[in-house]
């Protein structure tokens, strides 16, 4: 099944609305809360808490994960929900706001980002296209696209 989102109702006086997304994993009412769960798990709670609490979808870290324990890893045990044992949505963020976060360990150029692991100091480069094929490797039902945070001040 592909992704879809249905907006279900409009506010009037805003640009408030009420929408569902429709993944390969469950349905998610919007807006919606993620819980983050950067290297795949949210800490401190079980997946059957999480979704006893009624929790549509988690949030992972492409970055963390394709660091450790590697997103060729996870894609041979079946993707990040049998590897985590989730059986809802999972998004996964790009790791943009690592290659900013992390500025003294990374080079930006046109092309995607040189960076140094801060686990072991290794060097990876990233493209937009290669991180959109870890999280397809992931298996994420929402992937983001490679963004760059900009520094505050910034003139455009």
């Amino acid at each position: 099944m592909a992704f879809q989102f249905e907006i279900l109702k409009k506010d009037g006086s805003s640009k408030a609305r009420l929408g569902r997304m429709i993944t390969n994993h469950g349905v998610v009412t919007t807006p919606a809360f993620f819980p983050v769960g950067t290297q795949g798990t949210v800490k401190s709670i079980t997946p059957e808490e999480l979704m006893e609490v009624g929790v549509e979808g988690i949030l992972g870290n492409t970055y963390h994960l394709y660091l450790k324990p590697g997103h060729e890893t996870i894609g041979r045990l079946g993707g990040l929900h049998r590897f985590i044992h989730w059986e809802r949505p999972i998004l996964t963020d790009s790791g943009g706001y690592q290659i900013f976060s992390l500025a003294k360990l990374r080079k930006i150029t046109e092309e995607g980002v040189t960076f140094q692991s801060h686990i072991d100091g290794s060097e990876h480069f990233l493209t937009p296209e290669k991180v959109m094929e870890i999280q397809r490797t992931l298996g994420s039902d929402i992937a983001m696209v490679l963004d760059e945070c900009v520094p505050y001040p910034s003139s455009h």
